[in-house]
């Protein structure tokens, strides 16, 4: 067997009863959009999937410092065993890691197991389910995928029966088995939708599973109003950590080291977390001190910075600004199923083409984003591997062009300025959007330009969960997305246009023949320059059939009270809360 040496800046534990957090020491944040609730195998939400990070523990995580970003254990007691073949990972748990207290388990301290790591791989391939994660796990693990065909046959899905892909050879080993060499199966494990969950908890919740989250984390929700308040304590059967991070070349690491190493963590006791859409209205919040850490809207960018700096006026009361460039992109589904725009028809795909020639990412970058954002020229943003600075896209901002496309495919103008479909019926296009201020201007800023070539477009607005839900079944003609990297690998990106993913992430149920055997061929090689060759043809297969239009990478301005220590976003992680302090004021 070939092992892999733990990473030197993973936590080690602390050997204690209680949870070492400090009850009166409290963050107060937001998020600009509603989470769909906690339980991860029914959602691919980005606020779920942000507070399930401190309730739910992967088998592996990443550290917190380290950039780029270096997987480490979490639950595991070291990197796994893995064999010569590359297809087998032997896992062995940390002993005395119990779930946070619940009825359920009528008062008796329920310890992790290996057992339950497989029990929660099993769900995502349950077709009842429905996840929209199943594809991180289908097609890999010995056995997983009959027996979710046998389910689909049966309408049930057997968690008792073993399968050669998962075993427990004892409580605390955990062997997974792999259909074929899967380079980035380590960064797979770490996603956090993969924490363990017990049984008992989701056979007594069931439906209700999403509202009762119950893990080994160091927190445990206390109270939740949906799309309006979320409030997290300490768990206490959390066995706690001693900080002891190294640090990565980054500026902020040597005063962070200074704030934090050596604490018993987390030191934070209490997260309350706010739903606050407007960005004007979260940006209010955080100057009246009831947000102690928040990335700045976009819109308030030119009273706060000067450039890349903060203005003296925040700079004098102590904030930090920490700026980053998201490992992830923003772009607008088109659906490939839908009958006005869909199909691969050369029809449609100029349809598709002109759509996405008419609006100006340029403008939203520097004018609705004031500059806190980067135009995008491929699927795979900058910090991902796989990424290459010199891609340049096929299909640029070009109304003119956009025009003499539609013309020579037949979509005419009508008296009124506006085109029909070739055979004459109206062309109406259906654009959703989300709620928040931003979302209206980019709406604006899509209508311009669509008015420029003469296309009716009816703008929807809904919420961000909602909408989630309806693009999950590809229900929306077109709609304002984005995707942050759940790892970091090119891969995460480009499984959203993997046509067996429709359904399942791929929103815009987008299914090309040949971008499929591109995706195929590019896993079977390691990562490194023969596989980015790969991607970089799937991204000209994606321009060709324009599946999408692509938009902006974000820079996030994030500002940081003077009382909160030790924080540092991280590319793939988005919950500080277990690795920061707060100095009580």
């Amino acid at each position: 067997m070939l092992a892999l040496a733990a990473f030197a800046g993973s936590a080690t534990s602390v050997h204690a009863d209680t949870n070492p957090a400090d009850p009166a020491k409290v963050i107060l944040t937001a998020f600009e959009a509603a989470d769909d609730g906690f339980d991860m195998v029914r959602t691919a939400n980005f606020y779920s999937g942000w507070v399930s990070e401190v309730i739910f523990e992967t088998l592996l995580s990443y550290d917190y410092l380290a950039r780029p970003a270096k997987v480490a254990p979490k639950t595991a007691e070291a990197m796994p065993e893995i064999s010569e073949d590359g297809k087998t990972y032997t896992f062995h748990l940390k002993k005395g890691i119990y779930f946070s207290p619940d009825p359920v388990f009528k008062g008796v301290r329920r310890e992790l197991t290996a057992q339950d790591y497989i029990y929660t791989f099993k769900r995502f391939l349950d077709p009842k389910n429905r996840s929209p994660s199943a594809s991180f796990l289908a097609g890999k693990i010995v056995g997983l995928d009959d027996l979710a065909e046998q389910a689909g046959k049966s309408g049930h899905f057997d968690y008792d029966t073993p399968i050669a892909g998962l075993q427990a050879p004892d409580r605390y080993t955990l062997r997974v088995t792999l259909n074929a060499k899967d380079y980035n199966f380590l960064n797979v494990v770490a996603y956090p939708a993969f924490g363990a969950v017990a049984r008992e908890v989701i056979d007594a919740y069931g439906q209700q599973s999403g509202q009762h989250p119950v893990g080994t984390g160091p927190y445990m929700l206390q109270k939740y109003v949906p799309r309006s308040k979320i409030s997290l304590v300490a768990n206490p059967e959390y066995r706690g950590y001693v900080w002891d991070f190294k640090p990565s070349n980054d500026a902020i690491d040597k005063q962070i080291v200074k704030d934090m190493q050596g604490k018993k963590m987390p030191q934070v006791g209490r997260v309350e977390i706010s739903i606050i859409e407007e960005n004007q209205s979260r940006w209010l919040a955080f100057q009246g001190k009831q947000i102690d850490f928040d990335k700045i809207p976009e819109t308030a960018a030119p009273t706060v910075l000067d450039g890349d700096k903060l203005k003296p006026e925040f700079t004098e009361q102590g904030i930090q600004l920490q700026r980053v460039v998201d490992a992830g992109i923003t772009y607008t589904v088109l659906n490939m199923q839908d009958p006005t725009i869909g199909g691969y028809s050369n029809d449609k795909i100029a349809l598709r083409r002109a759509i996405a020639m008419s609006y100006n990412n340029k403008e939203e970058a520097n004018l609705l984003r004031n500059g806190q954002a980067i135009t995008l020229e491929t699927l795979i943003p900058p910090g991902v591997g796989g990424y290459d600075s010199s891609y340049r896209s096929s299909i640029g901002y070009d109304p003119v062009l956009a025009n003499k496309l539609l013309d020579h495919f037949g979509y005419k103008r009508g008296v009124d300025g506006y085109r029909n479909m070739p055979d004459g019926a109206p062309l109406l296009l259906k654009y959703t959007s989300n709620q928040g201020s931003i979302s209206q201007e980019q709406s604006e800023l899509w209508k311009r330009g669509l008015d420029l070539i003469g296309v009716r477009t009816k703008f929807i607005v809904s919420n961000f969960a909602d909408n989630l839900k309806a693009a999950t079944s590809c229900e929306l003609m077109m709609w304002g997305a984005a995707w942050n990297a759940d790892y970091p690998e090119a891969e995460n990106f480009l499984q959203l246009l993997y046509g067996p993913n429709s359904g399942h992430g791929n929103h815009g149920c987008y299914k090309s023949p040949a971008f499929d055997a591109l995706y195929a061929k590019a896993m079977a090689l390691p990562l490194g320059p023969e596989r980015n060759q790969i991607y970089l043809q799937m991204n000209r297969q994606f321009e060709a059939d324009t599946a999408w239009a692509l938009n902006t990478t974000r820079i996030r301005n994030w500002l940081v009270r003077p009382w909160v220590k030790g924080f540092k976003k991280h590319p793939i992680l988005h919950a500080e809360w277990q690795y920061i302090d707060v100095e009580k004021h």
